[in-house]
């Protein structure tokens, strides 16, 4: 019995002693030993290098994963805590663990959640540290990663798949969608496609990894890939912004001109405007000064000078001083032969007349076989006769008529005499306030509503006899010899013409209304026109084509001046319409009464001048430089021009 309790005794010892033994010794862990504990584990990092720790699986639970720096693997599965003093506190029995359970749930919760926080930085520093000597490698490197690739798929083939790669592979994911979202990625295509490719072979990767819990053989090469087109992706978007920069720096330049343009434009526009009401006001006093020029030049050009007008006076006294037979011209028998060259002027000017009548029989190679023709109205008719008497043509033939003393003109005949002398003719010509005045000074012009402008239309009446006239107006100067117009052959033609088509309104259209049907379905509005003041007329062929019919039809068409508005142009280009022969332009030159650019050659190669034009060179408003030529056949030293003081 008594050996039996010592044993028993002995057992109880053995088992209360190491009881007794470790309660000791947690007694002496107090509260500061164990915050220095904390702080030692908290403090304790394991090295950077982790690359030679196995990899955990994922589908280990919560509580592994989650051990604390500190804690030792070792192959035989026991666990080794580390402390201050460099003391290791085993434990390869379960029961004694979950004593300390407690206790050391504390610490690792702790720890844990510091180094957590530690390890998120560390990786992500880690990451981008790869990301960056990625790409700061040079071709000696790629076969260090060829190796590494070779080892890692190696291992892999055993190993789950890495955390680090999962999440990379997903971040390649996220940014190959934002890339694709891009605009400046969208329209490069073959960017696009591509990247789309490789997100399907990432998708695939993870796809796999997910389904096998371990990573592919080619998990490196495809994020590889992937790492390579997100370079270039980048690349394009960083190249994109820098054309965002140029274009919106082009764009602000562009809107910075555009703003100082427009307050150039504004400036500019109000200079415009100002200008405009300058223009306007200028223009108004251009139009008030034209129309006082042209009132005055109108005025000055139908009045005489007093030296012209106390010509014919002293002539017509003169001559009624004279005798029957002292009134006559020589020669007069001979007024009819049709072989001689008949000259018709009709005029009311005795010096202009005079100025024609030498001209021409001073450079005339034949001045015997010249007949001039001249009619004159009543109140000239005395003075022009006197002057011939007193101042004969030499070997020429003259004869001067009255133009009362043709009966047969009436306005019973001619519908132009008729019109002449019609109240509503004389309103329309001289009375510009009346409702149906023409406000054109031009019209209004005494030359309009005399018959003797009008008396060319009547030749044959005229001269019966003759079958050729030459009609000379009288302001122009015969500067050739005329004989060779004689010998023309007209080709059928009434009248032979110099053309005035060289100017643009010298064309039909300038002086008829081709509104007006009768024109416009008659006549080529571009038609060249030609000049009255040296015409050859066919008097035989005007006969023939009853030339004085179509007259009076056309002048009856336009009573109403509908047609036509004045002078006796616009109906001579329709009685003659296609039936004038062009002459050659030197034997008629045109414009010394309005254009002063005539050139001095043509000048004086011409063998008839016309001072057509207000400008006349008996007038003082005459062009000077071409006066010269009239005033030559001037004799200044005849007694009438030195007893009316008219000189050069």
């Amino acid at each position: 019995m008594r050996p039996r309790n010592l044993v028993f005794g002995l057992l109880l010892l053995s088992v209360l002693a190491p009881i007794l033994l470790y309660t000791d010794s947690f007694s002496s862990f107090t509260p500061s030993f164990k915050q220095e504990f904390l702080e030692d584990v908290t403090a304790f990092i394991l090295p950077a290098d982790t690359s030679n720790l196995n990899v955990l699986p994922q589908g280990e639970s919560s509580a592994v994963l989650k051990a604390p720096i500190g804690i030792l693997y070792t192959d035989n599965h026991s666990k080794t805590i580390l402390t201050d003093k460099g003391r290791a506190l085993s434990a390869t029995d379960e029961d004694a663990q979950s004593r300390k359970d407690d206790i050391i749930e504390q610490v690792i919760q702790s720890a844990n959640q510091e180094k957590e926080e530690t390890r998120t930085d560390r990786e992500a520093d880690q990451e981008s540290h790869q990301l960056k000597q990625r790409s700061a490698l040079n071709s000696d490197k790629v076969g260090e990663k060829d190796a590494l690739l070779t080892k890692t798929n190696k291992q892999t083939d055993q190993l789950p798949m890495p955390a680090a790669w999962d999440q990379q592979l997903r971040d390649q994911l996220i940014k190959a969608s934002v890339y694709l979202s891009l605009p400046a990625m969208k329209s490069n295509r073959r960017f696009t496609r591509e990247l789309r490719m490789r997100i399907k072979e990432v998708q695939r990767v993870l796809g796999d990894a997910i389904k096998d819990s371990a990573m592919p053989k080619n998990a490196y090469e495809k994020w590889k890939a992937m790492d390579q087109l997100l370079e270039k992706g980048k690349q394009m978007q960083y190249e994109s912004a820098n054309e965002v920069k140029k274009l919106r720096a082009m764009l602000h330049s562009t809107e910075e001109q555009l703003r100082v343009h427009k307050k150039q434009t504004v400036s500019f526009a109000t200079m415009v405007e100002k200008l405009r009401a300058v223009l306007h006001s200028t223009e108004e006093q251009l139009q008030v000064h034209k129309k006082q020029t042209m009132f005055l030049t109108q005025l000055t050009a139908k009045t005489l000078p007093k030296g012209l007008h106390c010509l014919p006076l002293r002539l017509t006294t003169e001559y009624y001083n004279l005798n029957s037979s002292e009134q006559q011209f020589p020669n007069q028998e001979i007024l009819d032969n049709p072989l001689l060259h008949h000259i018709a002027l009709f005029s009311d000017n005795v010096l202009a007349a005079a100025v024609v009548v030498n001209s021409t029989v001073t450079n005339s190679k034949h001045p015997s076989k010249l007949v001039f023709h001249l009619v004159s109205d009543r109140l000239n008719y005395a003075a022009m006769r006197m002057w011939f008497l007193v101042n004969p043509p030499g070997k020429a033939t003259i004869q001067v008529q009255n133009i009362d003393e043709f009966t047969w003109l009436n306005s019973s005949y001619s519908p132009v005499l008729k019109q002449l002398h019609s109240q509503s003719m004389i309103d329309y010509y001289f009375r510009a306030h009346g409702a149906n005045s023409d406000s054109n000074l031009k019209y209004r012009n005494p030359k309009y509503l005399s018959i003797l402008n009008h008396l060319r239309f009547y030749l044959p009446e005229i001269f019966p006899k003759l079958n050729k006239v030459l009609f000379l107006d009288d302001d122009i100067v015969v500067q050739k010899d005329l004989t060779g117009l004689w010998s023309l052959d007209l080709k059928g033609n009434v009248n032979g013409a110099v053309e005035t088509c060289r100017e643009s309104f010298h064309r039909f259209d300038t002086y008829l209304n081709f509104s007006n049907p009768l024109i416009s379905n008659n006549f080529d509005p571009r038609a060249c026109g030609w000049a009255y003041g040296m015409n050859l007329f066919d008097l035989e062929e005007w006969k023939r084509q009853n030339i004085t019919d179509v007259y009076h039809s056309w002048q009856k068409l336009n009573h109403d001046r509908q047609l036509w508005k004045l002078g006796t142009l616009p109906p001579g280009l329709i009685t003659l319409w296609k039936r004038t022969h062009p002459l050659d332009r030197r034997w008629h030159v045109l414009g010394l009464g309005y254009n002063p650019i005539v050139s001095q050659i043509e000048i004086e190669r011409g063998a008839v001048i016309h001072y057509n034009g207000n400008m006349k060179p008996w007038l003082e408003i005459g062009i000077p430089k071409y006066r010269k030529y009239w005033a030559k056949y001037v004799d200044y030293d005849n007694v009438y021009l030195r007893e009316c003081n008219i000189n050069p």
